[in-house]
């Protein structure tokens, strides 16, 4: 089963995929963690990820293409997998085709501007392992501390309020385009998902959508 959650940035993609893959057993390919693994290598690649992600602005779609597309072609991906966060630009869209890669689902998650704001000023993470808090909805056993390892959480350079602002431009002006071009493939079934509910609703509507 092959599974794209689309929506702007805090309507809580992330942690419904993070649900999802654990009950149907396929990974989630997260793009954000995909571009930030690709900064810490150190390549050149990397520096300019770096930069676009600091600023709030699309990284090239080139880039974003080849990284996705040689993480789907490894073995866990064989049953299918959840995209997070991509594609964020039709191109990238009309790319995944070209290589014959049909999605199944297609999920638009759509919340108020206000509610994203609230949902990533508070947001912290834990940059080894990833594990994402929320210093009102999810916080940590300890103030800014990870549960596990007891390490000092960090705030994201893209969820400062000025960067904020520029992702939900980029995401704005791609919208549309991306979902016209889904909704009009025979074989992806599309859904949209009311992303400001309470997460145990929107787990079970999903549920209900990938059970059928």
């Amino acid at each position: 089963m092959k599974i794209i959650f689309f929506g702007p940035p805090g309507s809580g993609k992330g942690t419904q995929s993070e649900l999802i893959k654990k009950k149907m057993k396929i990974p989630q390919i997260s793009t954000g963690n995909i571009l930030r693994q690709a900064i810490q290598s150190k390549h050149k690649t990397g520096k300019k990820i770096s930069n676009c992600i600091n600023q709030g602005i699309l990284v090239d779609d080139s880039i974003i293409i080849h990284l996705i597309k040689k993480r789907i072609k490894k073995k866990d991906c064989e049953s299918g997998f959840i995209l997070d966060g991509f594609p964020r630009t039709l191109k990238q869209a009309i790319e995944m085709t070209k290589e014959k890669i049909i999605i199944d689902y297609f999920i638009e998650f759509y919340i108020s501007e206000k509610i994203i704001y609230d949902r990533i000023l508070g947001r912290r993470i834990h940059i080894p392992s990833g594990r994402t808090y929320h210093i009102k909805f999810n916080p940590p056993k300890k103030s800014e501390r990870d549960d596990i390892t007891n390490e000092k959480l960090t705030v994201r350079e893209d969820d400062k309020k000025e960067v904020i602002s520029k992702r939900i431009i980029e995401y704005k002006k791609n919208k549309n385009n991306i979902i016209e071009y889904y909704k009009k493939i025979p074989d992806t079934k599309y859904y949209k998902i009311q992303a400001c509910q309470n997460q145990k609703n929107i787990y079970k509507k999903l549920k209900k959508i990938f059970m059928q």
